[in-house]
């Protein structure tokens, strides 16, 4: 009788098991984050431990451009993405239909001008070439820096969506030329100046030290341009987004980008 007692036992045991794991996807535990290498990639594996004490795998899928990580997280191949600001992202959901959300911002990148064939603002010689993002928001924050400096006039009120076709004053007929945000970096040697995005020029290896100007702390554009964590609506309370968000902005992160990039990357998050 016992031996027969122990034995129904052990096959409940079996299969309470068995129904215990049944629908649990391994998949489950893994976190997929789409992100540019830097700083964006960076900052992620510093939270891979503090993921895996909870149970999370994280998993980083490095990209080099701002395009196919948002189509990726709309799909579901994508938990999140970390690469974008704001204004990018509703531009992408607005352009293709897209329901991506953010969730957390937590840095911001201030965006440069570099010194090309021209080492100085004020070495520029009658129609230099300036080379800019060719994406709405980022061109429109290359203009705006550029209009600080006085080397053009915006048209009044152009702001966060100007393009060159609002320049109203252009003394030195600079020629602006429009490039894919990644590739303005990689032309710097062909221009007189360029106005990189704080990711791609830490990535080329620049320092913000290095830049003729950036744009200040206070700025509108040093407001708006918070690099967030993206997931697809309707993901904002997972446990997954929970969890990433919750070790994103953490004391760890901030004092790793405060001492990794050298005011390059600036935390937003107390």
């Amino acid at each position: 009788m016992k031996k027969r007692v122990l034995s129904i036992l052990v096959v409940l045991s079996i299969v309470a098991t068995l129904f215990t794991g049944c629908g649990k996807d391994e998949s489950d535990n893994v976190i997929r984050v789409g992100a540019t290498p830097t700083p964006h990639a960076e900052i992620l594996e510093i939270i891979k431990d503090d993921l895996a004490e909870n149970g999370y795998t994280l998993e980083i899928v490095e990209y080099n451009d701002y395009i196919i990580p948002n189509n990726a997280t709309e799909s579901g191949e994508l938990d999140a993405n970390y690469f974008q600001h704001q204004p990018y992202l509703d531009d992408f959901n607005a352009e293709n239909g897209t329901h991506l959300v953010s969730v957390a911002g937590v840095h911001f990148e201030p965006f440069g001008i570099y010194a090309g064939k021209t080492t100085s603002l004020a070495e520029l010689k009658e129609g230099a070439i300036v080379a800019v993002p060719n994406d709405t928001t980022n061109e429109a924050r290359a203009l705006l820096l550029l209009e600080a400096q006085g080397l053009i006039k915006l048209k009044e009120g152009a702001g966060m969506t100007a393009t060159v076709a609002d320049i109203v004053e252009n003394p030195l007929n600079l020629e602006i030329k429009e490039l894919e945000a990644a590739q303005v970096a990689r032309t710097v040697n062909d221009v007189d100046i360029a106005c990189i995005n704080g990711n791609y020029a830490a990535e080329a290896g620049y320092k913000v030290s290095d830049a003729l100007a950036t744009e200040s702390a206070d700025s509108l554009a040093a407001q708006t341009y918070v690099n967030i964590v993206v997931v697809k609506e309707g993901n904002e309370e997972s446990e997954k987004t929970k969890a990433l968000v919750e070790a994103i902005l953490s004391d760890e992160v901030r004092d790793y980008i405060n001492s990794q990039y050298e005011g390059g990357v600036v935390p937003v998050f107390n």
